[in-house]
C-alpha cells in the first residue's frame, strides 16, 4: 500500500520546444528538520533513460522521497511519455542540449534554487551535463549506468535490443508508455548511439567541470558498459566522488535491487551533504 504520508502531484509545462510532462513527489519528512533532510533541502532531479519516461520509473520516485525525506521531481523529455511528440530526427547533441535548454526551463517552473541531479543510463549523462553547466544549482550527482564514452558493448547491446523489438509484443509493451511517440522513442535510441557521426562521443568536457559531491553506481553485469564506464566518470569529476560496482546487478539497478541503492543514495547524501 502506498506510504500516505508522500503526496504527488502532476504537472504539464509549457516551453518554446513544446510541451513537458512532469510529477513531484513531496515526502512529510521533507517538512521537517532532521540531520537527513534540513527545511526546504534540494530536492531530486530525475533524468530517465534512452527508452524511459515518469512512468517507467514505477514506483522508485516515491520511495526515493520517502527514504531521503527530500522532494523528488522527474518529467518525461520533450518526444518520450507524456510530453509533446517530436517527428523529427533527434539532435546528435541532445545530451548536452536537454542540460542546456530544459533544465533552466524546469528550475523556473519549480523555483528550485538547488538540486541533486540523480540519472539512470543516458539519463545519468544528462546528469552530468546538467551538474557542469549549473553548478551554483547542483548540490551534488548521481549517476546510474551511465555511459561516459561509446565502446562496443553499449552498440552490441542496442543491437541486441534492435533486434527485440521487432517483436510486436515487444513494441506494444513500449507503446503502453509512449503512445503515438513509441517508434520515434526506439529509433532516436537506435539512430542516435549507432551512428558514425556519434563514434568519438564522450563526457569528457562535462566532467572536468564538475564539482559537486558525485556517487557513480553501476552494475557489474550491466549489458550495456563495463567497469570501464564508471571508472571514467569517477575519474573524471572535479569533486568528491563515491564508486559503487554492484555484484550481480544489470543495467537498471533501481528497478533489481531498488532498497540497495536507496541505502547507498542516502548514506551518500549522510557523509557528503552535512
Amino acid at each position: 500500500m502506498p506510504d500516505q504520508t508522500t503526496h504527488s502531484e502532476s504537472f504539464y509545462l509549457a516551453t518554446p520546444f513544446g510541451q513537458l510532462f512532469a510529477k513531484r513527489w513531496t515526502s512529510a519528512g521533507s517538512q521537517q528538520t532532521s540531520a537527513l533532510s534540513p527545511p526546504q533541502a534540494a530536492p531530486f532531479l530525475l533524468f530517465h533513460d534512452s527508452l524511459g519516461s515518469v512512468e517507467l520509473w514505477r514506483d522508485f520516485p516515491q520511495r526515493l522521497a520517502e527514504a531521503s525525506g527530500r522532494d523528488v521531481i522527474t518529467y518525461d523529455r520533450l518526444g518520450f511519455g507524456l510530453s509533446d511528440p517530436v517527428t523529427e530526427p533527434i539532435d546528435i547533441n541532445f545530451i548536452a542540449l536537454e542540460a542546456e535548454r530544459f533544465i533552466p526551463l524546469i528550475c523556473d517552473y519549480f523555483q528550485l534554487e538547488r538540486f541533486i541531479a540523480f540519472g539512470h543510463s543516458v539519463g545519468g549523462c544528462m546528469a552530468v551535463y546538467t551538474a557542469a553547466q549549473h553548478p551554483h544549482r547542483c548540490e551534488a550527482l548521481i549517476t546510474e549506468s551511465a555511459q561516459a564514452f561509446v565502446e562496443e558493448l553499449t552498440r552490441d547491446g542496442i543491437r541486441d535490443a534492435e533486434a527485440l523489438f521487432q517483436d510486436q509484443k515487444q513494441l506494444d509493451r513500449l507503446a503502453r508508455y509512449h503512445g503515438e511517440r513509441t517508434r520515434w522513442v526506439l529509433d532516436s535510441w537506435i539512430n542516435s548511439w549507432l551512428s558514425p557521426t556519434f563514434d568519438h562521443w564522450a563526457l569528457d568536457s562535462a566532467l572536468a567541470n564538475v564539482t559537486c559531491p558525485t556517487l557513480v553506481l553501476h552494475g557489474e553485469l550491466d549489458e550495456y558498459g563495463s567497469a570501464a564506464q564508471p571508472a571514467h566518470i569517477a575519474n573524471g569529476v572535479q569533486a568528491e566522488v563515491q564508486l559503487e560496482l554492484l555484484p550481480g546487478i544489470h543495467h537498471v539497478p533501481h528497478r533489481e535491487n531498488p532498497d540497495l541503492i536507496l541505502d547507498k543514495v542516502v548514506s551518500f547524501l549522510k557523509q557528503s551533504l552535512n
